[in-house]
């Protein structure tokens, strides 16, 4: 089937229907190896855009076991290890940009389709070795232009900033993304389709992100000779520290060749402690919040410049950008940040244990709905995610102490009673639903007498 005969609408429906379908292979070392980007072009090569698995979302297991390996190393290290609070915050992030996925259905990519099915320039064959390592090397650069715009023009930084929000550098972090980022980037790929056919574009975009995952580790100090063709974690602590040496630096994804190239690499400095975090922290583990926050500073600096210019400039120039200073911001207005307590808060025991349980209990309830939601109603998916991501913000909230949010879990737990009682879920064997239930009305027995101040619960914030 040529490429460009199925709709953009027909395309994503097809691509979303199928989800482990495909030639990709299944064995453990293989699947590993694809975190790498070390893959057989044959066997990750497909014809046509729906024949494209969602290698991404398969690669799930191998993020939990690479997430154990890590602070399995750390901890025989004597070194930290994930803090619960700030890891299942990143974790949130990455299931607020599935839900997303689920929501939004694949639509981001419709503009590709598009262009390549009316615009495209030349017909390269799809099953050719050149056109696959041809889609490596664009999608690549397409992404470090997608990246450098993310950081260096403001309206983007708000959206991008999720990522940079944990004061840790974990593999954690590496799924610490933005709902709304697919939707302002999507258009630094369109080059691409005037020659690169969209099932390899869909392909190594996926495989793109996920290389990136195994670059957000400490655990890792340096590759030797690779470092000065492949991005890797020394390189990228770099790009993720708020010292003013990392600031707009390193932004490859799977080369680093580029910012050799256009003059944004800087070599990490072995004597100088790399501060994680945005330059202006923001002490919270509430998802929503760091999701959406930052646009407000890009609303409130446009009502602060005087002049239709300087607004402009406030919304589409650098974050650090000021009147009569360069598009990025001068050196000497910004912060270097060399030390800083980060933010915690302590709480009992049984609470993490609760939190624990609940976050895996929600992502149960993820996985059930990317097997079910194709055959749903759609507001009944989008009323699902909203309960996700409800439960997420709340988890959050709770994480921080937040004053108003034991009625926030308290209104989460008696709506998912109310959802079982109408028997509108479906969970397999009557013991799992019992004890579900059973789960979420002992739930509701303890928030119901946080809420009447008759239990309360001792923390520590730093």
């Amino acid at each position: 089937m040529d490429a460009a005969s199925p709709t953009a609408f027909t395309m994503n429906e097809t691509l979303l229907r199928q989800d482990c379908g495909g030639r990709l292979p299944t064995g453990l070392l293989k699947g590993a190896a694809q975190m790498f980007y070390i893959v057989d072009p044959a066997d990750t090569t497909f014809k046509n855009p729906e024949d494209v698995p969602f290698i991404f979302r398969q690669a799930w297991p191998y993020f939990l076991a690479f997430l154990i390996v890590e602070n399995i190393l750390l901890w025989l290290e004597n070194k930290p290890t994930l803090r619960l609070n700030d890891g299942i915050t990143s974790l949130s992030h990455g299931l607020f940009q599935e839900c997303g996925r689920l929501v939004f259905r694949g639509a981001e990519n419709a503009a590709y389709i598009y262009v390549y099915s009316h615009f495209r320039i030349t017909d390269l064959p799809w099953d050719s070795p050149v056109t696959w390592y041809l889609s490596v090397i664009g999608v690549d650069f397409c992404y470090y232009w997608v990246h450098r715009a993310c950081h260096e023009v403001h309206i983007l930084w708000a959206q991008h900033q999720v990522h940079h929000s944990s004061e840790e550098f974990n593999l954690a972090v590496g799924l610490r993304q933005s709902l709304l980022q697919g939707w302002c980037s999507f258009i630094f790929y369109l080059p691409l389709a005037l020659f690169i056919p969209p099932s390899l574009f869909l392909t190594h975009q996926q495989f793109n992100l996920l290389y990136q995952f195994w670059i957000h580790t400490n655990t890792v100090k340096t590759l030797g000779p690779l470092e000065w063709v492949f991005n890797t974690p020394k390189h990228h602590r770099v790009h993720h520290g708020c010292n003013l040496y990392c600031l707009d630096k390193n932004y490859g994804g799977f080369l680093i060749i580029w910012d050799r190239l256009f003059g944004t690499f800087a070599e990490e400095r072995e004597k100088e402690e790399i501060i994680y975090g945005l330059v202006y922290n923001q002490p919270t583990f509430n998802p929503l919040y760091l999701q959406v926050f930052y646009n407000n500073h890009v609303i409130e600096k446009w009502h602060q410049m005087d002049g239709w210019q300087n607004k402009l400039a406030a919304v589409w120039k650098g974050p650090s950008w000021l009147p009569g200073r360069p598009r990025l911001g001068a050196d000497e207005d910004k912060l270097d940040i060399r030390t800083r307590e980060k933010y915690d808060v302590k709480l009992p025991m049984w609470c993490n244990i609760y939190l624990t349980l609940h976050f895996i209990a929600v992502t149960i309830g993820f996985q059930e709905l990317t097997v079910q939601y194709m055959g749903m109603n759609p507001f009944a998916v989008l009323g699902f995610v909203a309960y996700i991501l409800l439960s997420l913000t709340t988890i959050g909230m709770l994480f921080d102490n937040h004053p108003n949010a034991c009625v926030f879990e308290l209104a989460r737990c008696l709506m998912f009673i109310m959802y079982i009682q109408k028997k509108e879920v479906e969970v397999a064997g009557d013991l799992k639903l019992s004890i579900l239930q059973l789960f979420f009305i002992l739930s509701v027995c303890f928030w119901t007498l946080k809420c009447m101040k008759v239990l309360q619960i001792k923390v520590k914030i730093k």
